[in-house]
């Protein structure tokens, strides 16, 4: 399909909670003294492997990763590529760095070389990325912005699609997954009417090397059913 899809541009602008409740001390801690450690660089934008720890095999990003459970378990899992994650909610970026760190221990313990933390929009870094310089997207149970009214603002968005489509390689992977069916709808609709990736129905049972995610467990608790896309680029 290549039918175009009705809907306002994406706004140049954050939505949502950067915070939660008020900061314990731990956490404000891991804000101001190791997340500075594990921020990937502006510096670093036209060059995206000059962020890690040694040369990357490859280069993954995943946008809004929550609680960090995927993001640190892929790092585990490919030790060998640089993993940019990006979040601006603050509970969820001291969720992932109190796993990386000890207590009391935020300002010397090592951190991760082959993982960076982009704490600003997404579509920042998307926009200034080289050419087909990621090897990898992720997008795992973004916020669905359920209102018609807020379709601007969901991440799969025709004109986000060729932001990520621009920074993938040829045969790069964008997984996917939802399991809000305003969401689900949605992400069939926008990617139905695009020609940058190759489609095929979405899996009902998280695939093998899918790890899983809090918001996956809440789903699946809930009696919600996920869904789970690949999209490779042309």
């Amino acid at each position: 399909m290549t039918a175009s899809v009705d809907v306002k541009a994406s706004p140049d602008r954050l939505y949502g909670r950067q915070r939660g409740h008020p900061l314990r001390p731990r956490q404000q801690r891991l804000l101001d003294q190791t997340l500075p450690r594990m921020r990937f660089p502006e510096a670093a934008i036209p060059d995206p492997a000059s962020a890690f720890g040694h040369a990357p095999g490859q280069i993954w990003l995943e946008v809004g990763f929550g609680g960090g459970e995927h993001s640190l378990a892929q790092n585990a899992a490919h030790p060998d590529v640089g993993y940019i994650a990006c979040e601006v909610f603050e509970n969820g970026l001291c969720s992932l760095l109190s796993r990386v760190v000890p207590d009391d221990e935020e300002a010397t313990a090592p951190v991760p070389d082959m993982l960076r933390i982009w704490d600003e929009d997404a579509r920042i870094l998307l926009r200034g990325l080289p050419d087909a310089s990621i090897d990898r997207l992720f997008l795992m149970f973004p916020d669905p912005w359920p209102k018609s009214r807020h379709a601007k603002r969901r991440f799969v968005h025709p004109e986000t699609v060729k932001l990520a489509a621009r920074i993938l390689r040829p045969g790069a992977v964008w997984r996917v997954a939802s399991d809000d069916p305003t969401y689900q709808a949605w992400v069939e609709e926008v990617m139905g009417a695009q020609d940058l990736f190759d489609t095929a129905p979405p899996a009902r049972v998280r695939p093998d090397g899918w790890p899983p995610t809090r918001y996956e467990a809440k789903a699946l608790k809930a009696g919600r059913l996920p869904l789970y896309w690949t999209f490779i680029r042309r």
